[in-house]
């Protein structure tokens, strides 16, 4: 009798190439089938995970193509992730004009 292996979250995430944490959210919806193993261990079986892959991919690519950001939001966010580091480099150019001034 030939057992067949079983991929865990990592190898699924892999496969997939999404987060550890996606598959789980995947397997806790019933999106994609899933075992548990001694009642606690996640598993998935290495053909419904590529089936799973390819109903994936054949609806992304029907699709319509992702949007671009506008200018002024791609602006606003780099303001607002990078706003200490802009704070800094300008109090530190503050500083050095007064020191060699």
């Amino acid at each position: 009798m030939r057992t067949e292996k079983l991929l865990t979250v990592r190898d699924v995430s892999i496969i997939l190439g999404i987060l550890e944490k996606d598959v789980l959210d995947l397997a806790e919806k019933g999106t994609l089938p899933a075992y548990k193993v001694g009642g606690i261990y996640l598993r998935f079986k290495k053909d419904q995970v590529f089936e799973f892959k390819k109903s994936i991919e054949s609806t992304s690519a029907n699709s319509k193509p992702l949007q671009k950001y506008p200018l002024k939001d791609r602006i606003s966010d780099f303001f607002y992730f990078n706003d200490f580091y802009i704070l800094a480099g300008l109090v530190i150019i503050l500083l050095l004009v007064i020191i060699f001034r």
